[in-house]
């Protein structure tokens, strides 16, 4: 088995509720044109649940990666250099930090359906953002990969 050159990388897909969903907005779909005609029921169901699941697969693969000295978060790309303190938030927490304890100038790859989350500090002078708040199922090990990325560079 090869070990990946990464020393991070984590997909946040789409819950399965959300595939259900897709599911029966295509039933919805094939319903409103149930009128037409069978075989239109039959296109809106398989073009209803196809366009529901592919919203719900371009919402949900947003991916967060540690390489090359840069944290990639979903479009930002910030290099680990720049990267302060880490703090890893318990479900609690991190609802606290995207709700009332949240900064309006920081950035937040935030998706609800996942409980945990790694806050992390950025201190570039040049960026007024305080700090960068990533949904994540492992963020000890982000922090991890961040921390000797950070000792590498």
């Amino acid at each position: 088995m090869q070990l990946s050159a990464l020393p991070y990388e984590e997909r946040l897909t789409a819950p399965r509720s959300w595939w259900l969903i897709s599911l029966l907005a295509g039933v919805s779909m094939a319903l409103i044109v149930l009128p037409l005609g069978v075989l239109p029921m039959l296109v809106g169901l398989a073009g209803g649940t196809a366009a529901a699941a592919a919203a719900a697969s371009a919402y949900g693969s947003v991916r967060i990666r540690v390489v090359g000295g840069l944290l990639i978060a979903g479009e930002a790309k910030i290099p680990v250099s720049a990267l302060g303190e880490m703090e890893v938030l318990d479900a609690e927490e991190a609802r606290a930090w995207r709700t009332h304890r949240a900064d309006p100038r920081c950035f937040m790859l935030l998706r609800a359906y996942v409980p945990g989350a790694l806050r992390v500090e950025i201190t570039d002078p040049e960026d007024p953002t305080p700090y960068a708040f990533l949904s994540t199922r492992e963020p000890e090990r982000l922090a991890e990969a961040l921390r000797a990325a950070k000792a590498a560079a």
